[in-house]
This record gives C-alpha cells, structure tokens and sequence, in this order.
C-alpha cells in the first residue's frame, strides 16, 4: 500500500509529465521510482487469493458449512462492490468532481472480477486450479497475436479478457484486463495450504520457490525471444540497459512482469513473517485496512497536488495527471525529491487514519465493515 502510494504521488505531483517507462527521456532514479511500485498489484492479486485460501481453512477448522459455498457468495458481493468502487467512486477522488465518463476499470476493478470468478474456482480441486493458474502466466503470452479488430462484435470481450482499450468508445475504458491477473490470484489460493505446515518449513518453501522464480525471469527475460511484447536492448548508460532489461509489460502483465515481481514477493513472505517492531507494526496497521487505505489516499494525494499548484501558480487547479497530461500546465510540479517528500506527506498523513479505522474493525462487528 505504501509502495502504491509512491507511484499514484509520483504521477500527481512530478514535474516529468511523461512515462517514467519512455526510457530516452527517464532517468535511473525516474524509472526505479516507477518500477519498484510494480510489485503492488501483483502483491494485491496473490494475497488476495491467499486471503481467501486462509478464510476457507479457518471456516474449515471451526467446521463451518460449506465453506466454499459461504465463500463464494462473500466473493460474489465483494467482487461486485470492488468494481462499483473503482468505476463510481475512486473516479471522484482522482478528478475531483463528478465527470465519471470515461471511466477507466484499473486494479480494483481487476481485484473485483478475479473474485467473481474465484467465486467459481474455490469450488475445485486445488491441484486442479493450480495448474491453470501456472498454465495461464507461462502461457497467456502467446495471445498477443489475436488483436480486437480482429474479432469483430467480441473486440470489446477482448478488451475485458487481454487487451487494454475501450469497451465502450469513449464510455469505459479496461486498462486491467481479466487475464492474467485471475491467475495470480488464484495461484495465491492454492499457495494458502503452505500456511498450515510447520513454520520453518513453509519460510523455507516461500525463500526457495521466490529465488527460482526470479531466477526463471532472468532466464527468460535474457532469452528475449518469448515472455514479453517489448525485448529489452542496449541503452546510452549501463543504468539504463538495466531499465530496459527489466522494463516488462504490465497491460496486461506479461509472463517476464510477473516473474520478475512475483518472485521477490514470495522471498518476502518467506523472510519478513517474523519481521517485530514499531516500523512492522505501522506498516501493519495501514495493512489490515489497505482498501480504506487505497479510496482515501486518492483523494489525498490529488489535493497534495493541488496545494502544490496554489503555490506555484498561485491559484487552486485540478491536476488531472495521468488521465488528462495535457492539462497539466508547463510551470507545475516538483523534482524527483520533492515528489517522495509529498508521498512522505501523504502517508504520514494516512496513518492516523489507518489507525482510527482498524480500530473501529476490530470494535465493531457490522456487516459492512466486512467489505472494507
């Protein structure tokens, strides 16, 4: 949630008013500033699924019944409520009005629609949806091919499945496609059953399956032939060529963005479920409300930008960021420190209001509260 945070601050307040991924115009520290916060929404998927693989076990210990069929209707409604949030509610904050068209589905309406169909898979065997989950990462990329001009009256089906555009023109725009992010979610419900064996068992699973995991990016990546649309090259600084080689695809995450992600955050599991202290427990408190976290810092983070605006221009604004770049005037915006200098701001800011909701979760037991 922290690291999400950098890059939605990052897109509101910087001065660079271009993609920190064009790498003949980004600089190292531009391009690592956006890459380390492409292991959000991976992290968002897998956890999610082993969320709900966690939920199932403790139903299952406390001999709830079913309790996949309790779970899939809980998923049902979350999945529904997710994808309201993201195309009724979130748009306000990252506009601050109330022009919601376009509306753009991103990574809630992603989460959302991977547990509807969740809803489906925690009914299957886990061997079984395992397998398709690791079928459809290693696999999904062969795909690319199929192009929705191609497919006549489904090319908006496609846009929904694998490739970002619009599914209504000018009315609903898909930049998180279904696949692969319901894979990863669903890997991350099968990977569940890890936390019932012993403990150093399961630290030692996670650490060793995340090193052959990135091992496998390297690999593959290196190869250049299959994994990613985009090959990595050679840059004008070594810097840079370390840009490109990890420069991976992320609409839709391809096979090498996945690797490349998913493997550092299984190590993590692994190496930071001991992790005590007051730094751990902060993190932890923005942690048990991370979708609190993630409406409320929206509106956070745009007016930061705007109180930047008044002061460099000397008036209020909407900065529209990355949904209107042309609207953002030449003199606005702060250089790379003073954009982690305003993420600091809106963090600090947050945790108080992380604190406060996590306490009213754990206080009250209204049925709502379930869903944020």
């Amino acid at each position: 949630m922290v690291l999400m945070a950098l890059d939605h601050v990052r897109d509101y307040v910087s001065r660079l008013h271009f993609p920190p991924e064009d790498l003949s115009r980004a600089t190292v520290g531009l391009f690592a500033t956006r890459w380390v916060t492409h292991f959000c929404a991976p992290g968002f998927s897998l956890l999610a699924g082993v969320g709900i693989g966690l939920a199932m076990q403790r139903g299952r210990l406390q001999r709830r019944s079913p309790p996949a069929g309790a779970m899939s209707r809980y998923l049902l409604v979350r999945g529904v409520w997710l994808i309201v949030l993201d195309l009724v509610v979130t748009p306000i904050g990252w506009r601050l009005g109330f022009d919601l068209v376009p509306a753009f589905a991103l990574v809630l309406w992603a989460l959302g629609l991977s547990m509807i169909v969740m809803a489906a898979l925690v009914h299957l065997p886990r061997t079984v949806v395992a397998t398709g989950a690791v079928a459809m990462i290693a696999l999904h990329n062969l795909l690319d091919g199929i192009k929705p001009g191609d497919l006549g009256v489904w090319a908006p089906l496609w846009h929904v499945l694998h490739v970002p555009g619009f599914v209504v023109p000018g009315k609903l725009f898909v930049g998180y496609p279904l696949v692969p992010w319901v894979a990863v979610m669903a890997l991350g419900w099968a990977l569940a059953i890890v936390y019932e064996w012993e403990e150093a068992r399961r630290r030692r699973f996670l650490v060793v399956a995340g090193l052959v995991v990135t091992a496998l990016f390297v690999v593959v990546r290196a190869w250049n032939g299959y994994g990613d649309p985009l090959p990595w090259s050679p840059q004008r600084t070594t810097g840079l060529t370390v840009a490109s080689f990890l420069n991976a695809r992320k609409y839709p995450p391809s096979l090498d963005f996945l690797l490349m992600t998913l493997g550092p955050l299984l190590v993590a599991l692994g190496l930071l479920e001991r992790v005590r202290g007051r730094v751990a427990s902060w993190l932890a408190t923005i942690g048990a409300v991370p979708l609190f976290f993630y409406v409320v810092h929206i509106f956070l983070a745009h007016l930061v930008a705007i109180a930047i605006a008044w002061v460099q221009g000397g008036a209020p604004r909407r900065i529209l960021a990355a949904s209107a770049p042309e609207t953002i005037p030449d003199w606005y915006g702060l250089p790379l420190p003073g954009v982690y200098a305003a993420w600091a701001v809106v963090v600090l800011a947050m945790y108080p209001l992380c604190r406060w909701f996590a306490r009213l979760k754990r206080e009250r037991d209204d049925w709502w509260l379930r869903y944020l």
